[in-house]
């Protein structure tokens, strides 16, 4: 039995309710539930390319870019969390729900809407990484299971495919979660699972290490056959790192989350500080202790090197925490897209039935839950989207590559930077004007860099 929920003929009362259900909701968060989301979205697909980004870098670069990255994204996170309230002198102080809005805010509609091709382009991207990365882990477990148990050879990664599908299945059932707040325990659960591999990896490269007596690897990285193909790797190497601190994205979600007293951006800058701090001291681990181990044979993805290690339960935990982990980061980074649109949408057909009406379903044994026919369209095309551009693309570190040259330097740093100028007043060619000012373009040279390097990496995997 369903019945409705809402009037879908009456436009006024609707966009009032749904103002009001916004300004209104109950906000819970705590600086922990931030960590938690903030965790879940950073320790992902990314930490597993760590290895092989020192690989490229070298004992001395590697570790430097890798605390230069954490410097800067925690910088900025401080910027952007100081932008979610506004004073606003006819209806009182702001919120902001999302980064877009904080953008529309701050700098007006015209820069909202190049905002929103960036932020929903970065959205979508993470969730065709976690696709491939998932598929990954997956099918590690499946040759795992033929090799140690049926005693079978490995064979190549042509199941992979399959197993995109079956994660976007499951991806289609969990995107009918409403919003950002209904996710709060899936966040809990996924940063959990994203410790656990991570402890796992680093543990195993550190046995190898031990194992082989000696830690390998050179000041300067792999060797290339050419100067040209050692840039690119370099810019594929600082591309991945981008790619590990990708949460400026969502920080204004997690921090539209958190209750107050104290005030919100208080709160925010404390979960992003030991969310840095943690996820830096993981990404450290893990990179160094795994070049170390495989050195110049060092994989792209850390934890395909021992495969076919012993104890190989252990390596497939791993493997199992991170499709756990991958399941919930890909709502983490879904559901603001999910309501980017659903939200225009509702506001541009206030009377369409299919857009607004809820309908409330109750199954056996299952408890009731709600039904829009908007989102179980929208939602289930953008997952099947998802899923078939992995399958088309299955380019681990390249992707990622490409990922954070995209969202690095305008979402991590331009737009931050420039809302903070606007919030704050601060006037031009002032000395921390200057300093914000030439902070942003020699970012943005770095991720044009790190954008062309993993590009070229694309096209080199593709025709070869």
């Amino acid at each position: 039995m369903a019945e409705a929920f809402g009037s879908a003929t009456d436009s006024s009362p609707l966009l009032q309710a749904q103002y009001s259900e916004f300004h209104n909701i109950k906000r819970t968060g705590t600086v922990w539930t931030a960590v938690a989301h903030i965790v879940t979205g950073v320790i992902g697909s990314g930490v597993l390319s760590l290895a092989w980004s020192m690989a490229q870098l070298g004992w001395v670069g590697g570790p430097l870019a890798m605390l230069l990255f954490a410097s800067i994204t925690l910088f900025t996170s401080f910027l952007l969390s100081d932008t979610y309230r506004s004073p606003d002198p006819e209806h009182g102080p702001h919120r902001s729900s999302s980064y877009l809005d904080a953008v529309n805010l701050h700098k007006g509609e015209g820069n909202g809407r190049l905002c929103g091709v960036f932020v929903n382009v970065s959205l979508y991207g993470f969730g065709i990484a976690y696709i491939i990365t998932a598929a990954i882990s997956i099918s590690s477990i499946e040759k795992s299971f033929r090799y140690h148990t049926l005693g079978k050879e490995p064979t190549s990664g042509s199941g992979d495919s399959y197993y995109m599908l079956i994660f976007g299945v499951i991806q289609v059932v969990l995107s009918q979660i409403p919003n950002f707040h209904n996710i709060q325990w899936l966040s809990v659960v996924a940063a959990i699972m994203s410790l656990g591999y991570a402890f796992t990896g680093m543990g195993l490269a550190t046995e190898k290490v031990i194992e082989n007596g000696h830690a390998d690897g050179s000041a300067a990285g792999i060797p290339t056959s050419t100067e040209i193909g050692k840039v690119w790797l370099v810019a594929q190497a600082l591309g991945d790192i981008a790619f590990s601190y990708p949460f400026s994205v969502i920080l204004i979600e997690i921090q539209d989350t958190l209750k107050s007293p104290p005030p919100e951006n208080v709160t925010m800058r404390k979960a992003s500080t030991i969310s840095v701090f943690i996820t830096t001291f993981f990404y450290l681990c893990c990179g160094c202790a795994g070049y170390a181990a495989f050195g110049n044979d060092t994989p792209g993805n850390l934890l395909t090197g021992f495969s076919l290690s012993k104890p190989h339960w252990l390596v497939d935990f791993a493997h199992a925490c991170i499709v756990i982990h991958l399941v919930g980061a890909y709502q983490v980074y879904s559901q603001p897209l999910f309501a980017n649109f659903e939200n225009w949408i509702r506001f541009k057909y206030p009377e369409s039935e299919f857009v607004n009406h809820i309908y409330f379903l109750k199954l056996p044994l299952l408890p009731a839950f709600q039904l829009n026919f908007l989102r179980l369209s929208f939602r289930t095309a953008y997952v099947a989207s998802t899923t078939v551009i992995a399958m088309l693309f299955p380019y681990f570190n390249q992707i990622l590559g490409v990922l954070g040259g995209i969202i690095f330097w305008p979402l991590t740093i331009y737009f931050p930077v420039e809302m903070y100028l606007s919030k704050c007043n601060i006037e031009a060619w002032t000395a921390k004007w200057v300093m914000l000012r030439t902070f942003s373009i020699i970012c943005l040279f770095v991720g044009l860099f790190t954008l062309i390097g993993s590009i070229e990496g694309i096209i080199s995997a593709k025709l070869s």
